[in-house]
């Protein structure tokens, strides 16, 4: 069992994702090395997932890099995540349970059961495809027998359900975009053809794979859409000083606790992996930060889109700015500081900022 401090805890983290002052090669190597970019349509800066790319590779990063590894097939979109091609492997195996009666998993149960009454509406929409495709949502015809329901916003959006279960049996895939909506086409055209990996050695590899991105993470942890944010046995066990719980932590790092540590400032996207487990978040970073953009603007604290500022191994204030690209400025409104900024910080953030509205093409705006 591993002692660590939080500050172990914490370069363990910023390192495993990239966030130390050792930059990673291009967007292909850090996707492979994150494993997933989140891809969130909310571009109040920018979109999330050229955010989170920019933030590791500053202005060398142009973002029409991602938009051609989506379309050269290097990358991939599987549920709302893009990752690299040739992980689609590792989720074959749960693709093929699901399109089998009751191999959909635990609580999905409900959602494979509804794809089989609604058959006749699945084959129309992979039929259409097939002549078709790719097609949005909103191109697809409402003919399911037995509308969808739940607790809910989703109740009778039959067309997007339909679609986002068959994703889940691998039937169909993310194309592309047109606007904010996702283009549907065939799996098999958009999916390379590789052998699916066996179940339990997929699971496996995954753990491994999100352990070694994230660095370190509980052992278990409350249920996501999407990926975990738990990693079970993979790794070795740790406890984290002044932390209740048991960690597991990625054994590659674990060499690098004696190293020096070379810090940098970044500003982080909301949904930035190294913030997105909020309770992991406070845990090791002590950090009071929520997601705005869904409270009333009087109730807001930070701002819309409050990027977290990293320093070192230190989340130590948000950047509230938003892109007005019609006006061409990046608008800053405020920066919180959590902590005081010394000279040295100050320089680091501001330049980080500076280098944010040069990559944007955007003239900085700062607050008077």
């Amino acid at each position: 069992m591993h002692e660590l401090s939080r500050t172990d805890a914490r370069r363990i983290a910023v390192r495993a994702q990239l966030l130390d002052s050792c930059r990673p090669a291009g967007l292909l190597d850090t996707v492979n090395r994150l494993t997933l970019l989140q891809a969130d349509p909310t571009d109040a800066v920018a979109p999330n997932a050229d955010l989170v790319v920019w933030t590791r590779l500053g202005s060398a990063y142009y973002r029409d890099e991602l938009t051609a590894a989506l379309r050269g097939g290097a990358l991939v979109e599987f549920r709302m995540l893009i990752r690299p091609a040739e992980d689609i492997a590792l989720f074959r195996a749960e693709m093929q349970a699901w399109g089998e009666p009751g191999g959909a998993p635990g609580w999905r149960h409900s959602q494979s059961d509804w794809v089989q009454a609604n058959d006749a509406f699945r084959r129309e929409i992979l039929d259409r495809l097939e002549r078709e495709g790719p097609l949005t949502s909103r191109e697809v015809p409402d003919t399911a027998a037995i509308p969808w329901k739940s607790s809910g916003w989703n109740d009778n959006r039959n067309v997007t359900m339909m679609f986002e279960f068959l994703e889940l049996r691998g039937e169909v895939a993310t194309a592309g975009r047109r606007g904010r909506d996702r283009l549907w086409d065939l799996a098999e055209r958009v999916f390379p053809d590789d052998e699916p990996v066996p179940l339990a050695d997929a699971l496996r590899i995954r753990a491994e794979r999100r352990l070694a991105s994230l660095g370190i993470a509980r052992v278990r942890a409350a249920a996501t859409p999407g990926e975990p944010l738990d990693v079970g046995d993979v790794g070795e066990p740790a406890v984290v000083d002044r932390v209740r719980g048991e960690w597991r932590v990625d054994p590659d790092q674990l060499g690098q606790l004696g190293q020096p540590f070379g810090g940098r400032a970044a500003l982080l996207s909301p949904l930035d992996r190294l913030v997105y487990d909020r309770k992991r978040m406070v845990e090791l970073f002590e950090f009071d930060y929520q997601l705005e953009m869904y409270k009333p603007s009087a109730a807001r604290r930070w701002g819309f889109w409050a990027m977290p500022i990293l320093y070192g191994d230190a989340l130590v204030g948000k950047l509230d700015a938003s892109a007005d690209h019609k006006a061409g400025v990046l608008r800053v409104k405020a920066i919180h500081e959590d902590v005081p900024f010394s000279a040295a910080m100050a320089e680091a953030i501001h330049a980080e900022i500076a280098d944010l509205a040069e990559w944007l093409e955007l003239e900085l705006v700062l607050p008077s």
